[in-house]
């Protein structure tokens, strides 16, 4: 809060939640930089650029429709790692200035954009854009009427898709590099790690989800079986790196550092939705333990791989 009591700028973008797209960007850079073996700076600074104003523009977004559609009104296991900020239930005012912020963010990704066109080679203009656009797409149809994608069952997806592959390719693409067989093994992970967050997000919110009528893979499967799903996402992680390190880039066994989250904290997360699948507020805990598991994890994949870039 501002000293006037008015939320600030960063709380209202929800500022702290941007490393779901830093980690992909920097992956996708990263790894076209091995491909390369250099770095364009400028196209490196435009994606980041462009990244950050599509993902402050979801954030603003999901947090305007979950109000206005009730989700947050009614959710009293908001915490600090699922639900909405709520800050429209306590500042209703700010209605029209998360509308404007939404919409300037999206028009500074669509300016990063048209700088990328100076950089990027013509024949990747095409495929650029169409990430963009799709991008801002999911960022307000994910919760906004009438496509609602989280709930209708593909919030997930988009969300793994977006955080995945679409922003591994958009880091990549800042170095004229696309489809290349690295950046491909290196897409999946990170949208895993962030569809993590929101799966256990929504074992948490799945009372006022329900009573809202959002309907989320979560709420579709049932928290018994959707527990083992939430396991089964992070074997998939470790799986990509593995693969990454180990199959896929020539002795590049130092980005297993990926892992080092798992031992430390995935254990005591695991145990806690194992047993409290349906009980939100035991499994506030475990959120918090998979933040860290997402946090760590992106952390120690971008410093793996500019490590591997200093030593090859």
């Amino acid at each position: 809060m501002t000293k006037n009591n008015k939320p600030s700028l960063v709380a209202i973008l929800r500022a702290p939640f941007f490393s779901s797209i830093l980690a992909p960007l920097l992956i996708g850079t990263l790894i076209a930089v091995v491909v390369n073996g250099s770095i364009n700076w400028l196209g490196f600074v435009l994606i980041l650029v462009m990244g950050l104003g599509l993902h402050a523009a979801t954030n603003v977004y999901n947090d305007i429709y979950d109000t206005l559609q009730g989700t947050d009104r009614i959710n009293i296991h908001r915490n600090d790692f699922s639900g909405g900020s709520g800050l429209l239930l306590q500042h209703p005012a700010l209605l029209t200035r998360m509308y404007h912020i939404a919409r300037i963010s999206l028009l500074v990704a669509i300016l990063a954009m048209a700088g990328l066109f100076f950089v990027v080679e013509k024949r990747y203009w095409l495929l650029l854009a169409g990430l963009n656009f799709l991008s801002a797409f999911f960022s307000k149809y994910y919760t906004a009427a009438p496509i609602k994608l989280a709930s209708r069952g593909l919030g997930e997806i988009s969300v793994w898709f977006a955080f995945g592959p679409m922003a591994v390719l958009a880091g990549a693409i800042s170095q004229n590099v696309t489809f290349h067989p690295y950046v491909l093994a290196a897409m999946p992970m990170t949208g895993l790690s962030t569809t993590s967050i929101l799966w256990m997000g929504q074992l948490i919110d799945l009372p006022a989800d329900a009573a809202s009528g959002k309907r989320g893979l979560v709420a579709r499967l049932g928290t018994r079986f959707a527990r083992y799903f939430f396991a089964f996402i992070h074997l998939l992680i470790v799986i990509d790196i593995i693969l990454l390190a180990l199959f896929v880039i020539p002795k590049a066994w130092i980005l297993l550092l990926g892992l080092l989250p798992y031992p430390l904290f995935f254990p005591q997360a695991w145990k806690i939705v194992h047993r409290y699948h349906d009980q939100p507020p035991q499994l506030q805990k475990a959120a918090g333990l998979n933040v860290q598991i997402h946090m760590l994890f992106s952390v120690s994949m971008v410093v793996a791989l500019l490590l591997y870039i200093l030593i090859y």
